[in-house]
């Protein structure tokens, strides 16, 4: 194969790289080219995607280093889209006083990304989490003049470096079992062999190492933190895009390389194997995120407990297994991240006006700006699974598959976890809209507004929430739209 034919199968990944080499050079060479960074960011991101869709239907390099598929090429398509998002959204955000390097960094991060999703290979997968990892370390300690930020990339840097150790550690037990790192390969050598103790540990570890990229309980202690220190542009993206990816990878993994060691996490057949591992993640990421969320104050670490028990949702359809639960994974974590990213640009403009993320920042929203309070309410009843947005089609989707896997229902008992888990998760999202609708507007000398609403600038900001909240609602009306491509996608 020549370079140009390799340059014109990973022309995406190429073109974010020149993107962000471009938009470093030009926040290098002038300091007032917020707008010019910005501009040349989405114009890259958007050729990329364009990129994909010429891209051929089926290609395999290098031993499947880097694969394109229907799948791989549509989940591509998904996080370039979210990080176009968030590039918009950091316009609005004042922390980043060095737009070039901010926005090479995400652009970095979204290669990472595009690898991940593009690799059925070990050591693929290894190399797209460290380079999304190191940019995301980076993007959540950006913000010198604030002490949470530098805190809350010093414990991201810590507890994933030590994840990384445990994922490398895993891959080279799987390896030295399988004798291969092809993900493919791994699943017909596992096949023909009994589960043997040192097996186990390395999928095992594998599996504790990705539990952090997704900030699955007992391993999300660095999500709250994260989320509330680092600037809002970098925590909507470490919540949607890293999640995403993260999703496809863990799900390719356990699918496909473990899937004869699948085991049972049914209540009346359990079952050594993968299965049952993940299915006590997501029952501890459930109760432990909901729980925890119930006493939040601010709005930021209120997400981030709500993140560690949407990924104990999403975890369903992985412990289900097969098509159906694989794709209910897919659609349920991109409907969660485009809705996230909608809610931390809501946050990113509160903050801005008001200098905080507490709940009592968000007081009277509703008076102050209706679109804004709209969007979030929006946002926030999707997260919550009420009809007829996408979350509760989501979570519809997911439960009845997990419902249907196995015989006699037999993972009934995490159903019935999740279902009380929504349960209790309606009532902390309520508490916010009832402060953003209910509570009255605060005393000017109790808020200080920095800045208003209706001011130039924050335009496109409102137009960018407002696509994302049409997003949310249309995915709820017509899910099919989007589960068609996922599930014609899959093998």
């Amino acid at each position: 194969m020549s370079y140009l034919e390799l340059l014109k199968l990973a022309s995406p990944e190429a073109i974010v790289a020149v993107t962000a080499l471009a938009v470093l050079g030009v926040g290098l060479a002038s300091t007032r080219a917020s707008g010019i960074c910005s501009f040349a960011a989405t114009l890259g991101l958007a050729l990329a995607i364009g990129a994909v869709m010429i891209l051929p239907q089926h290609a395999t390099l290098f031993h499947g280093m880097l694969v394109i598929t229907p799948l791989t090429s549509l989940f591509k398509i998904i996080c370039l889209a979210l990080a176009f998002f968030t590039v918009l959204l950091a316009r609005s955000d004042r922390s980043s006083r060095n737009p070039g390097e901010y926005l090479a960094l995400l652009l970095l991060a979204t290669i990472g990304l595009l690898l991940l999703v593009g690799t059925e290979e070990l050591l693929m997968i290894f190399i797209g989490l460290e380079l999304t990892s190191l940019s995301l370390y980076v993007m959540t300690a950006f913000d010198k003049t604030e002490v949470r930020s530098a805190e809350a990339g010093l414990k991201y840097f810590l507890f994933g470096s030590t994840a990384s150790a445990f994922t490398l550690f895993g891959l080279s037990f799987i390896y030295g079992m399988s004798g291969t790192t092809g993900l493919a390969a791994i699943g017909q050598r596992l096949a023909t062999q009994p589960m043997q103790p040192l097996l186990f540990v390395g999928i095992v570890m594998t599996l504790v190492g990705l539990a952090f990229k997704i900030a699955a309980a007992p391993f999300h202690l660095w999500a709250p933190d994260a989320y509330q220190g680092a600037p809002v542009p970098s925590a909507a993206f470490i919540a949607s895009g890293s999640k995403v990816a993260s999703f496809v990878v863990l799900g390719k993994i356990v699918l496909v390389g473990f899937a004869p060691v699948h085991g049972s996490a049914a209540w009346h057949a359990m079952i050594a194997g993968w299965s049952p591992v993940l299915a006590a993640l997501a029952a501890l990421s459930i109760v432990i995120g909901n729980l925890v969320a119930l006493v939040q104050t601010n709005v930021r670490r209120l997400l981030a407990y709500s993140a560690v028990a949407h990924a104990g949702y999403t975890l369903l359809g992985l412990v289900a297994g097969g098509r159906d639960g694989f794709s209910a994974t897919l659609f349920y974590t991109t409907v969660y991240a485009f809705t996230l990213v909608g809610a931390f640009g809501v946050v990113a403009l509160v903050r801005r006006e008001t200098g905080g993320d507490d709940l009592t920042n968000f007081s009277a929203l509703s008076s102050r700006s209706p679109l804004l309070a709209g969007c979030m309410a929006i946002f926030l009843l999707s997260l919550a699974g009420l009809p007829p947005l996408a979350g509760f089609f989501g979570k519809f989707y997911l439960f009845s598959v997990a419902l249907r896997a196995g015989a006699n229902h037999g993972l009934l008992w995490l159903v019935a976890l999740a279902l009380l888990g929504s349960f209790i998760s309606l009532y902390y999202y309520l508490i916010v809209l009832k402060v953003i609708f209910v509570d009255e507007k605060p005393q000017p000398e109790t808020s200080p507004a920095r800045s208003s609403f209706g001011e130039d600038g924050y335009f496109l900001q409102r137009v960018t929430l407002t696509v994302l909240a049409g997003v949310v609602v249309f995915f709820g009306i017509m899910p099919t739209t989007l589960i068609a491509q996922i599930i014609a996608s899959l093998p």
